[in-house]
């Protein structure tokens, strides 16, 4: 028979090595809760009974709604506290279930009279534990929608509004400025873009029409079917009307004007476009839906605004808005303009691999902008420098009200700005691409924050509203519905078709998981080599790598220059004066002239002027000696670009034309005038003379 003290020691072992076991039990368990609750969690499937759940109160909708649909919504109102109702009954099933093993391990502290009571007393220990453990890790309705996956509807219904309101900044900037700047009557005419692709497509297939030909004299074992398909009226048709109407790069032109019957009289289809796309992306803005047929046609007319429009329409973001809404043609049903789209059971995932995409487009975008300015020749870039930001304000294209208060901080101050700029441009964007929720939602707020400190600091067109568009998609549902106001819901998602929240969600069907794997495909084979231009020394800036443009690398301000330089076009009766100054609705000019703040707009003209006098002489642009002739002929639309017309109203026209150059910088605050500006000399004609219609005619005939 043992003795006293030998049951004494192994009670003592076997306690010992329980409360180690179950410390160890609580430990892990503690971290796993933690994890959850902090929105790290692998996630799980819902279950079958997730609408059933009682945080979760069913309602209908609207009569409009059908009974099936209406069987799977819940109100967005009693969603909005979800997670955070959630949250807290795990939290306190956690501390539940640790109560339940402290006060159970002080129970074996207690002494044991014999190793038959020891060997109960565990017994009943053990089971308490297993039913708290069971009782905790059990899947309910609370846990489980904690540890659910993400689901991404109502920043879908958010992202598509941004993408609206780009749209209908980009379609009203085409509605008012195309024909003056594309038209019948324009600086750079579309028909003229459309005759040099007409031309191209002839010449290559009177080539092709002579290759068959040749060809025929030449039998190859098994190539009569590709011959016969190569040949056949279909893809003659394609090659014809397609695919060998390009540019001067050898890329394809999807234009819808192509089905104009006259060229001569294209303002009316400049307008019709530009209205329907009005439209349609106000029907996107007033239901936060879409389909893929409303998204391909936003795509095919900026498409085709982009096929015609020259320099005008060759800024970094006319094939970034293009890119995106490719994108987004994947994101949304095909047919249904339910922003819920699915079955009588429940709603269809948003498509994960297209959420990726595009976060991989946000990531090359802010990622490119940052490695082109560091590897540029710009030393104020570059650390040891870092001025770029005390010239910026004054310098950019088209300054706002606000841009004089941002020039005029402390040095300290605009040093931080460029520091904090390569931080949001070269470390944040990593942060998109994380399968952590955290890290992620931190790297969108970082993106939309620091687009709209640019969009309060000048007019940089709609570049940053589009930036903030993907960088929605990178939020979540839960996050939407515990950060915003209820006013802001209503707001931003909330309208009569939208004011509904998924009950369940359901696996995407196949068809639709082929489709998203093979447009990700499609994307990432795509994007190697923009990849491998962000990791080149000699890195492209706003350029494209496939016939189709559908892939692009972007970047802004390389370079950032030191003065503010600003063309004048003056214009006068007499060669000897006096002469009048044409003011431009946005481009400094009138130095009492205070700039304005028209962000998302943009006026092409402007910006053009600001580029014509960075890139020095008048033969790297020759647009504006066409846009010159036409202010001498007095062409109503061309003059319509600007704010006004200096011979309005005097009953005589000009008849000769000059360009002056004039260094631009900013007067003191809240000094007059606003602007102070000298003058540096003749732009054009060089030297002192003076252009009249018959002489800008030979120049550009002889172009």
């Amino acid at each position: 028979m043992p003795s006293y003290h030998h049951v004494r020691t192994s009670t003592f072992d076997v306690r010992l090595r329980l409360r180690l076991h179950l410390l160890m039990v609580a430990i892990i368990f503690l971290a796993q809760s933690a994890y959850s609750v902090m929105g790290f969690a692998r996630p799980y499937s819902r279950p079958a009974n997730h609408a059933k759940n009682p945080l979760l109160k069913t309602t209908t909708i609207s009569d409009a709604r059908s009974a099936n649909t209406s069987s799977r919504v819940v109100r967005l109102s009693q969603s909005t506290n979800y997670s955070d109702r959630s949250s807290k009954r795990l939290r306190i099933k956690t501390k539940t279930m640790l109560s339940s093993i402290i006060a159970t391990l002080l129970m074996t502290i207690k002494p044991a009279g014999a190793a038959t009571a020891t060997a109960e007393k565990t017994k009943t220990m053990l089971s308490t534990v297993l039913a708290a453990l069971s009782t905790t890790i059990k899947p309910t309705g609370a846990a489980t929608a904690v540890a659910a996956a993400p689901s991404y509807h109502l920043t879908r219904i958010l992202f598509l509004r941004m993408l609206a309101i780009v749209y209908i900044a980009a379609f009203s900037v085409a509605k008012f400025q195309n024909k003056g700047l594309i038209g019948d009557r324009g600086i750079a005419p579309a028909r003229l873009v459309l005759n040099d692709c007409q031309k191209r497509q002839e010449l290559r297939s009177a080539r092709r029409k002579e290759w068959a030909e040749e060809r025929k004299k030449y039998s190859q074992k098994g190539s009569w079917v590709m011959n016969k398909l190569s040949d056949s009226r279909i893809a003659t048709l394609f090659r014809n009307k397609f695919w060998f109407r390009t540019d001067r790069a050898d890329r394809p032109l999807p234009c819808l004007l192509w089905l104009a019957k006259d060229r001569r009289n294209l303002n009316p289809w400049l307008d019709g476009l530009a209205n329907t796309g009005l439209l349609l992306s106000t029907i996107m803005l007033a239901t936060g839906s879409a389909n893929a047929l409303l998204i391909f046609a936003l795509w095919l007319i900026q498409r085709s605004f982009m096929s015609v429009g020259g320099v005008f329409y060759g800024y970094g973001w006319e094939p970034q808005l293009a890119e995106l809404t490719f994108h987004a043609m994947f994101l949304v049903p095909l047919l249904s303009m339910d922003p819920f789209f699915g079955s009588k059971s429940g709603v269809f995932a948003v498509p994960t691999l297209v959420l990726w995409a595009i976060r991989f487009y946000l990531f090359k975008i802010m990622l490119g902008a940052g490695l082109i300015k560091i590897k540029s020749s710009d030393k104020k870039w570059k650390p040891g420098d870092m001025s770029t930001m005390y010239y910026f304000y004054e310098t950019q294209p088209v300054p706002n009200p606000f841009s004089r208060q941002f020039h005029f901080m402390p040095k300290a101050w605009h040093k931080f700005e460029v520091w904090s700029n390569h931080f949001v441009e070269l470390v944040a964007p990593f942060l998109l691409l994380l399968p952590f929720r955290k890290l992620r939602l931190s790297g969108a707020i970082i993106q939309i924050m620091f687009q709209l400190t640019l969009i309060t600091s000048g007019n940089l067109s709609f570049l940053n509203w589009l930036t903030v568009a993907p960088a929605i998609l990178c939020l979540d549902d839960v996050f939407l519905t515990n950060n915003l106001s209820s006013f802001a819901q209503k707001v931003l998602i909330g309208t009569p078709m939208t004011s509904s929240f998924a009950a369940q969600l359901l696996h995407t069907p196949l068809p639709r998981k082929v489709i998203s794997l093979a447009f990700f495909i499609l994307m990432a084979k795509l994007n190697v080599k923009v990849v491998q231009n962000l990791l080149a020394k000699r890195q492209l800036m706003n350029a494209s790598f496939d016939k189709m443009r559908l892939a692009g690398t972007y970047g802004a301000f390389g370079v950032v220059a030191e003065e503010r330089e600003e063309l004048i076009i003056e214009s006068a009766v007499d060669a000897n004066g006096p002469w009048k100054e044409y003011n431009f609705n946005v481009k400094p000019g009138d130095v009492n002239r205070t700039p304005r703040w028209i962000s998302p707009y943009h006026h092409r003209i402007d910006w053009q002027m600001w580029i014509c006098a960075q890139t020095g002489r008048i033969e790297r642009n020759p647009w504006m000696l066409s846009f010159l002739l036409k202010l001498l002929q007095q062409e109503k639309d061309v003059i319509g670009l600007l704010e006004s017309d200096p011979w309005d109203g005097s009953g005589t026209s000009p008849k000769y034309i000059r360009v002056e150059k004039y260094k631009y910088s900013y007067n003191k605050r809240g000094s007059t005038p606003y602007w102070n500006r000298e003058r540096i000399g003749r732009y054009f004609p060089y030297g002192q003379g003076v252009l009249t219609e018959a002489m800008l005619k030979d120049i550009i005939r002889g172009r």
